[in-house]
């Protein structure tokens, strides 16, 4: 029996990948030239973001991660970020 997706439909072939984006919440916790180790709010896991962006933020502070849900199964995990937004008030 095939697995279906709940969100589509469709064969589930990976988690996420029928949705067209994706959003993260987390805390910043290294910042280098095109990239950040970040904590997932929701997972409680550091994840690797990469992106162009990763220059306009410092340690400590909470963004929303928007990515297209596909994410490495490497240690730690790793994705490829669309958009980073800073997160006005305290969501940490």
């Amino acid at each position: 029996m095939e697995t279906v997706c709940s969100e589509c439909g469709g064969p589930a072939l990976e988690p996420a990948s029928c949705r067209e984006t994706v959003e993260m919440k987390a805390r910043i916790l290294r910042v280098c030239p095109c990239e950040l180790l970040v904590c997932d709010l929701c997972a409680c896991q550091e994840v690797l973001v990469h992106t162009d962006q990763a220059c306009c933020f410092r340690v400590g502070q909470c963004v929303c991660i928007t990515y297209n849900g596909a994410m490495t199964m490497s240690l730690p995990p790793q994705i490829s970020a669309d958009c980073v937004t800073l997160l006005n008030g305290c969501c940490c």
